[in-house]
């Protein structure tokens, strides 16, 4: 297959192209220079994108967005998240709607934050959106994909959980002060941190491309979320390390801001309903395995 992708030189993305090249398909990534060579030049932010190339495209997957976790939140920051994944979505989607040759399927990243936090009960898909910037953020983005969905082009919105890996993200930004001795819960400890492992967060993408029963928000999460605390213990004992030093809520939020209460200290259990249904096989559904097999 052809597969462009946004958001290609990520951690998703970067993962995403190296597995889909290891089974012979083509990715033609998207950029927001003037393309060279089997590119897409796109830029959200003018609304301008080469249509033409997309017409030979078989499957699209944008990952694009501003980082949430860099930089502190101010009225611009959030104005550039929800715009980075509102309008980039809303552009992929109603150019891949007016094309002769459509994509056969577009996924699109989104985020358990559409649940907001919180909340007590464990969430499926069936779950409805919660408060807050971000469960906002996520309810507009998602909705961004309806002209590809009014098109007949099959739609998944992937709800990722915290995507646990060494290259990047929340996990390789705990390595340094966890093998220093300086890791510790943050806040109470008890907030429920609903994580995937990079290998299933690709392994889950690619289900998605490839099942066709597969359509509408998914949550990529891992089976077995865990608490703060838990999350902390186990990464103690991956690294031999001990974790005595708490984050307290109160540090955080002077640290951080309103993105302390948003990623660190937030709460939700969600639950991967419709990848089981689907017959996807996790390969880590248990925390602590998972963190050995991702720090080796």
């Amino acid at each position: 297959m052809r597969v462009a992708i946004s958001g290609a030189s990520g951690l998703v993305g970067t993962a995403l192209r190296k597995k889909l090249e290891q089974a012979d398909h083509k990715i033609i990534p998207m950029v927001r220079k003037q393309s060279s060579g089997e590119e897409i030049f796109w830029n959200p932010s003018s609304g301008r994108i080469d249509t033409q190339m997309f017409e030979s495209i078989d499957v699209v997957v944008h990952l694009a967005g501003e980082s949430i976790a860099e930089g502190r939140w101010n009225s611009e920051k959030k104005q550039r998240i929800r715009d980075s994944r509102v309008k980039g979505t809303a552009l992929i989607a109603d150019t891949i709607a007016g094309l002769t040759n459509k994509p056969k399927v577009f996924v699109c990243a989104s985020a358990i934050g559409f649940y907001g936090d919180g909340r007590t009960e464990s969430m499926d898909e069936s779950a409805g959106p919660g408060d807050g910037f971000l469960a906002d953020v996520c309810k507009e983005w998602e909705a961004a994909c309806k002209p590809a969905i009014s098109a007949g082009i099959r739609t998944v919105q992937t709800r990722f959980g915290v995507i646990l890996s060494k290259d990047g993200g929340a996990l390789s930004k705990m390595l340094f002060p966890f093998k220093m001795g300086g890791g510790g819960i943050v806040g109470s400890g008890n907030q429920v941190w609903s994580w995937i492992s990079i290998d299933d967060t690709i392994g889950a993408i690619v289900h998605a491309i490839e099942n066709e029963s597969v359509s509408g928000p998914i949550n990529v999460t891992a089976p077995n979320a865990s608490t703060n605390a838990e999350f902390t213990k186990s990464l103690g004992h991956v690294l031999g390390r001990p974790t005595l030093v708490p984050l307290p809520a109160f540090a955080a939020r002077l640290v951080l801001g309103e993105m302390a209460d948003a990623l660190l200290l937030a709460s939700s259990r969600v639950i991967p309903k419709k990848l089981e249904e689907t017959g996807y096989k996790f390969q880590h559904e248990h925390l602590e395995p998972a963190l050995r097999h991702l720090l080796k």
